[in-house]
């Protein structure tokens, strides 16, 4: 398959609001999804993070620009307040290029938010 543009989605959750928490699992999922997608920096487009109105100490992003990606454009926004939805929680969608077809994505859901995408392949 030639190289395609492609979404990644990705979820995880804190226990605390703090920034060191934060920037771990923020880190710990974006590892995850490049190695579990065979990517590498040079393959990334663009982040998208989203986080619940509980999590207010940094912005996602900057765990990402600490890991080495500050080149990659990234952008933060507040994810929809719905009623019942998981707590603390912060949301990813990588773009990137791949020879992956969509079916053999591996989307990334940790800590609290592993039940978020039941649907999608793990």
């Amino acid at each position: 398959m030639p190289t395609a543009v492609r979404a990644l989605r990705g979820a995880t959750t804190v226990d605390e609001d703090t920034p060191e928490q934060i920037t771990e699992r923020v880190q710990t999922l974006l590892r995850t999804l490049l190695e579990r997608n065979g990517l590498t920096k040079e393959d990334l487009i663009s982040i998208l993070f989203t986080a619940t109105e509980d999590v207010v100490s940094m912005f996602p992003a900057a765990a990402a620009r600490a890991m080495g990606l500050g080149d990659v454009p990234l952008i933060c926004a507040r994810e929809l307040s719905v009623k019942d939805a998981t707590p603390m929680c912060l949301r990813v969608m990588v773009h990137c290029y791949t020879d992956r077809s969509r079916a053999e994505l591996h989307h990334v859901y940790l800590e609290g938010a592993r039940h978020l995408r039941d649907d999608l392949p793990a």
